[in-house]
């Protein structure tokens, strides 16, 4: 649809269509529901990005920390990470979840304090799980030296 056109005869007051403005209004605040969802939270040395999806998997809506304003060493800190998990918290209060379940990947210093800026907007966790990758056997040793 285009825009809609605003016509003016002289010594009148704009007319506007008042229904369309209406429909509008409705359409944007008419969003899915969802009522529970998966909190993925990765976690760097240098960043820390949260990631809100529905149970089946589908992303509703992430943030980082470089999202937010915070650059270079300052991404990696529990400060910058609680407030990612703030802003997240405020979006999923919007889709109306009530719960979540949270996943944790990586060893940086804002895992904890990402998931307690999430929950001080009032939304429930009903687990937490650490999905850290840890190799089995890592690199290949380097060679001895000849002599």
């Amino acid at each position: 649809m285009g825009k809609k056109k605003i016509t003016t005869a002289e010594g009148e007051a704009p007319v506007v269509d008042t229904a369309a403005v209406a429909a509008s209004a409705q359409k944007s605040s008419s969003k899915k529901r969802f009522e529970s969802g998966i909190l993925n939270v990765e976690s760097t040395y240098n960043n820390t990005k949260l990631v809100l999806a529905d149970t089946k998997g589908n992303t509703l809506a992430w943030s980082t920390s470089g999202a937010l304003g915070f650059r270079g060493a300052k991404k990696g800190t529990p400060f910058a990470a609680a407030k990612i998990g703030e802003v997240l918290g405020e979006k999923a209060a919007a889709f109306g979840m009530k719960e979540v379940r949270v996943v944790v990947k990586g060893v940086g210093s804002g895992r904890e304090s990402a998931i307690r800026g999430f929950i001080s907007k009032g939304i429930n966790l009903t687990t937490i799980v650490d999905m850290t990758p840890v190799p089995h056997n890592g690199p290949k040793p380097p060679r001895p030296r000849r002599a």
